[in-house]
């Protein structure tokens, strides 16, 4: 039994790529309010972590999910030590967009999986991202798109935001909101049939 602990359809989707079919989407809802001096870093892995927490509480309370494998995320798009907000209005995609025109920023991506027993793994994910300048033009057609809306640092790189980017180094799938590599590893490693959903691919 595997459970998403997200109603995010990109995380969804993502893992459906590897080949895992989540059994149930057990989302938490959680203040993601950053800590007072908390890092990006910290901040990704807690999230994270508390996520996967909240999720096995859920699983724990049903009968259908007993003895399941949960996987959680939380992604966190940093300039320097500076967080950038999940851009809800249209004001804050715009202060990001300025933010990142032109230069360098961080994306840092918690995956976390809680096993039957109810032990925690974790993996941090960094990835190194460079944003080429843009016009008003573009920031302004960007934001009208709408794209942005409650997207870590007001962009989504799976879409329109994807044509902006310079440079990527690190993981693709960890930006878009789940490191596939890690997360595969640390339900393998925890012993999950991982690529049993393999057999019935192109089926």
């Amino acid at each position: 039994m595997l459970v998403l602990a997200s109603a995010s359809p990109r995380r969804l989707a993502l893992l459906e790529q590897a080949g895992l079919k989540p059994d149930a989407l057990l989302p938490a809802d959680l203040d993601e309010t950053p800590l007072k001096g908390e890092r990006p870093r910290d901040l990704a892995r807690r999230l994270a972590r508390e996520k996967a927490q909240a999720a096995l509480a859920g699983a724990r309370a049903r009968a259908d999910l007993e003895g399941c494998y949960i996987v959680a995320a939380d992604t966190v798009v940093a300039v320097g030590r500076r967080i950038l907000p999940k851009a809800e209005i249209v004001d804050e995609a715009a202060a990001c967009l300025r933010l990142l025109s032109g230069r360098a920023h961080r994306v840092y991506t918690g995956v976390a999986i809680a096993t039957p027993s109810g032990a925690i793994r974790d993996r941090i994910v960094e990835t190194r991202l460079r944003f080429k300048r843009l016009s008003g033009e573009e920031m302004e057609a960007y934001l009208a798109s709408g794209e942005w809306r409650g997207k870590a640092g007001g962009y989504a790189i799976q879409g329109i935001a994807g044509s902006f980017v310079v440079k990527l180094v690190g993981s693709y799938s960890a930006v878009v909101g789940l490191p596939l590599y890690e997360t595969v590893n640390l339900l393998g490693g925890e012993g999950y049939p991982v690529r049993f959903g393999w057999l019935n691919i192109g089926a």
